[in-house]
């Protein structure tokens, strides 16, 4: 066995002896005899074990070359463009493929180009090389080198229309048929360049699960038409990841349409008797109770506001915090609702509560409660932020739902006299110290070590000081 053979055994690539051996012989021209053949078969099968990855999963853009098998999945049309300082113009072609661990979009260049649009077929195998950075999309391939592989097995699925089961990183040119769960409002932002630009979100779902979708600039409009419980198409969508789950984007060239087309939607709920805190789950149920919505002020002027429903299913019952302008959704008793992405927390007297913030979705699923069942989701993060450390009753309450006086927002503030022997029942809208309680129509400032929790209804008895309700009792 020669030395060259020696090497090529030892490395685990899917490249041939023959390609190996013509790698070899041109790497010791290229060392200009600095290198003899074991020397420069070492060299390749580094540079080949390098660039060789196991899936498309593993293509990231520092990688100076990647080499993959995969599947043609959709063929772009072709893109002429002027380079600077050449007469010929350039030419693209992009191309989707994929294997059974993502897709990756492929740019062939010039020649590659022409070669893409008269002989790649959907469905095809494809030997690729080439190298890899970040598009506007994801991670892109730019390819340098081609063969068809027609030895190889590639699982991969061609469809015109996605499940939600089967988008994965990378995809674009995505069509998918989705219920519609969710919606939120229109936000703007501002770009480095000093443009204005405008974002929006919606949930769908299908029989095989649920996701975001988010809308940019022209076509973030789209969700002020749209109504929960619509059946949706998302045309030319493509594939992000964000806080490690995936999403889909619709951008100027794709579009978002109402079909008439019936989809089936079941949510996979965590049973109430079974979660735990620091969980984030959906939860499915009737809702047995729903208080008034509160307001309350954060520490930069701006109002939050926020609304505690209860929610049961055939394992138990747990307080749900709608916050944002999820507060405004018209939800009641007996309704059933479907409750996605919610965070557990340690509530009221070690009962666990749970958190419905800006990522969460909030669907109705049969109302028995009089008008409209849209569900718009909430408007920013800063909604969730002021609400968690509310919610959890940690002592922030004061900072974050008041003016920092210990006077809630809103009502108006009850006065008795000194020395005045009261009990006051109402809703804990302030869990730090002081507690405060609204019961309607006014408020009371209550001294106590009592652990409450914002939402609870409880009762304080005690005596007047200094217009402050010193509790004796809480319960």
């Amino acid at each position: 066995m020669s030395d060259i053979e020696g090497v090529y055994e030892d490395l685990e690539a899917d490249v041939s002896l023959e390609e190996f051996r013509e790698a070899v012989e041109a790497k010791v021209e290229q060392m200009g005899g600095l290198a003899d053949e074991e020397t420069a078969a070492m060299l390749v099968a580094h540079e080949v074990g390098e660039s060789e990855v196991s899936g498309i999963a593993d293509i990231e853009p520092g990688m100076e070359e990647a080499k993959f098998v995969a599947k043609v999945i959709s063929i772009g049309e072709k893109r002429t463009f002027e380079r600077d300082g050449e007469d010929e113009d350039g030419q693209v072609v992009n191309v989707e493929v994929a294997d059974e661990t993502g897709s990756v979009r492929a740019a062939f260049w010039d020649d590659h180009a022409e070669a893409a649009i008269e002989e790649l077929e959907e469905g095809q195998v494809l030997r690729i090389k080439g190298r890899p950075k970040e598009g506007f999309s994801g991670v892109e391939v730019s390819v340098d080198d081609v063969e068809p592989d027609d030895d190889t097995e590639v699982d991969v699925q061609l469809s015109d229309t996605y499940a939600i089961e089967d988008l994965s990183l990378g995809l674009s040119n995505v069509t998918l048929v989705g219920l519609l769960l969710d919606t939120d409002s229109v936000r703007t932002f501002d770009r480095d360049d000093g443009s204005e630009g405008k974002v929006s979100n919606l949930v769908l779902g299908d029989s095989t699960g649920r996701v975001r979708v988010t809308l940019w600039d022209e076509q973030a409009d789209l969700v002020t038409e749209l109504e929960a419980g619509e059946t949706v198409e998302v045309i030319d969508g493509y594939v992000k990841e964000r806080d490690g789950q995936l999403e889909l984007h619709v951008g100027n060239r794709g579009a978002v349409e109402e079909i008439d087309e019936d989809v089936e939607y079941v949510p996979e709920s965590t049973p109430i008797e079974d979660l735990e805190i620091g969980q984030t789950v959906d939860i499915a149920g009737v809702v047995r109770s729903a208080d008034p919505k509160r307001t309350f002020d954060r520490d930069d002027g701006s109002e939050g506001q926020v609304r505690n429903i209860r929610v049961q299913d055939a394992t138990g019952d747990i307080r749900v915090a709608l916050w944002g302008e999820k507060a405004d959704l018209d939800v009641g008793p007996g309704d059933e609702v479907a409750l996605g992405d919610v965070e557990i927390q340690d509530g009221w007297q070690d009962d666990l509560e749970a958190s419905a913030g800006w990522q969460s979705t909030v669907t109705i699923l049969e109302s028995e409660s009089a008008g409209s069942s849209e569900s718009p989701d909430a408007a920013d993060s800063s909604d969730e932020n002021a609400g968690l450390s509310a919610f959890a009753g940690d002592g922030t309450d004061e900072e974050t739902a008041t003016d920092g006086t210990g006077t809630d927002t809103g009502s108006t503030t009850t006065e008795p006299s000194d020395g005045e022997e009261l009990e006051f029942t109402g809703v804990v809208v302030q869990a730090g110290d002081p507690v405060v309680l609204d019961d309607g129509e006014e408020t009371m400032s209550v001294a106590t070590d009592a652990d409450v929790g914002l939402g609870e209804e409880v009762t304080a008895r005690g005596v007047v000081r200094d217009g402050r309700l010193e509790a004796n009792d809480v319960f």
